[in-house]
């Protein structure tokens, strides 16, 4: 009896706990994010002016994307297309209880997982889809401006929070369906993109069956001593991505993989040797790749020094984004103003979606609304991602980022390298172990190690 007592109580607890969520970030995300007209905005690699011509050709402001009160007429629905069509993953509840745990949610504890499902559901659609695809039903799921949205607002969740305490599910909104669009696709092209779209969200829901679901990374990360309910940081879910995509044994994954950096360097023959792997068993073609850099931006706080460097990344149409954050609190960077960067939240309690149904819906996987955050507050601690899709872009990519890390580093030294060469070439301590199918020490560990804000090497 006392054993389902405690139950009922942490029932109870998690039930109070994303009904607190769903009321507090579903309010921050609804509340306007102002974007300045004069200052173009950059959103992995593509560039958005907002100013026009002629100052008073203005529209409605609309959710989303407000410009002091007014959106200015332009590119501002290209940049909203751009922005929803990115895949959003936050927090979930009530999804198939996690094995080895009691949860069935990861409200509070599962933020940078999630920010690490984004970085890599970017990865794929660059893969699978192009940097020019957007959905088309981008700006279709968020019509509301925010005056009109506040009352209903205060209902809608008092009424999810109410519910939530009963055990009752949040009614039913109209959804999206797949049947819903097919007509208006012009092509076969179009049409393929849509399939793939689904495909690739459907590869982070929440069961144990999807490759890169919450329930698989767990698994992946008990390797470096994580389980479900702990707080994981940039560096680790690096690791766990890169096992995650190893494991996948879809047929439409065999031409991807994942290289992870050590120490701040890229091993110029490792990546290369990881892209050319597919050719031993018979595939003349170089596999693509993500390249994923945890470093840190300074000691305790973020050194602003950095700020150009990680706007240069940003603004490179192969960055996949930033796995990042404030202290304890992990966003997704994908874009930036002036010197704010525009991230996605997964602080947002939302209900299970079961993405085995052939039409499951799509829009609590876009997010409606950029935000945008002061590069000072961000956390030092990150990981950086790019996609390059062949040996070729790999070697122009690294040249690039090369000349980019050159002048961000001015007399310091750079926040990573591309070296020549593989890992095994420069450890003198081992020549048998391979240092990339490890996870990263303790970040608690390698905290204790830094003595400067200047600069900090993993």
């Amino acid at each position: 009896m006392e054993a389902t007592g405690t139950e009922e109580v942490d029932k109870l607890k998690t039930k109070f706990i994303s009904a607190w969520n769903n009321m507090k970030y579903s309010w921050v995300l609804k509340t306007k994010t102002y974007f300045s007209r004069n200052s173009p905005v950059l959103l992995l690699g593509k560039c958005y002016h907002f100013k026009c011509e002629d100052e008073n050709k203005m529209l409605p402001a609309r959710s989303g994307c407000t410009i002091e009160d007014h959106v200015i007429s332009g590119n501002v629905d290209e940049f909203r297309k751009d922005f929803i069509s990115r895949i959003w993953l936050t927090y979930r509840e009530e999804f198939p209880q996690i094995e080895g745990s009691s949860l069935t949610t990861d409200c509070g504890w599962g933020c940078t997982l999630r920010t690490s499902q984004m970085l890599l559901a970017q990865g794929l659609i660059l893969h699978f889809l192009g940097r020019a695809w957007t959905w088309p039903d981008a700006l279709n799921i968020e019509n509301s401006d925010s005056e009109s949205w506040t009352s209903h607002t205060v209902k809608k969740f008092t009424a999810s929070f109410e519910a939530s305490l009963s055990g009752e599910r949040e009614p039913k909104t109209p959804t999206i369906s797949l049947k819903d669009t097919i007509g208006r696709y012009s092509d076969d092209h179009e049409m393929r993109n849509e399939i793939y779209h689904r495909k690739i969200v459907s590869w982070f829901g929440d069961s144990p069956l999807a490759l890169f679901g919450l329930h698989r990374l767990i698994e992946y990360g008990k390797k470096s001593g994580k389980k479900a309910g702990d707080w994981y940081g940039p560096a680790v879910v690096a690791h766990i991505l890169r096992k995650a995509v190893e494991e996948a044994k879809h047929p439409d994954l065999r031409g991807i993989t994942i290289y992870v950096a050590q120490d701040c360097t890229v091993y110029s023959s490792d990546v290369i040797d990881k892209q050319c792997a597919s050719m031993a068993s018979g595939n003349t073609d170089d596999k693509a790749v993500i390249i994923l850099v945890p470093v840190r931006l300074g000691g305790e706080r973020t050194n602003t020094d950095y700020l150009e460097f990680i706007k240069g990344i940003l603004s490179l149409e192969y960055c996949v984004g930033i796995i990042g954050g404030k202290p304890k609190q992990s966003y997704y960077f994908a874009g930036f103003q002036d010197d704010s960067l525009i991230y996605m939240d997964p602080h947002y309690c939302q209900s299970f979606v079961d993405v085995s149904i052939k039409d499951f819906p799509l829009e609590t996987f876009h997010c409606p609304s950029p935000k945008k955050m002061s590069f000072r507050k961000m956390d030092p601690s990150c990981t950086i991602g790019f996609y390059c899709r062949n040996v070729q872009d790999f070697k122009r990519a690294s040249e690039e980022i090369t000349k980019m890390l050159q002048i961000s580093s001015k007399e310091k030294y750079p926040l990573f390298t591309f070296v020549n060469g593989h890992s095994r070439d420069y450890d003198f301590t081992s020549t048998t172990t391979n240092k990339e199918d490890s996870f990263p020490e303790d970040e608690n560990k390698i905290l204790k190690r830094f003595s400067t804000e200047e600069f900090v090497l993993l």
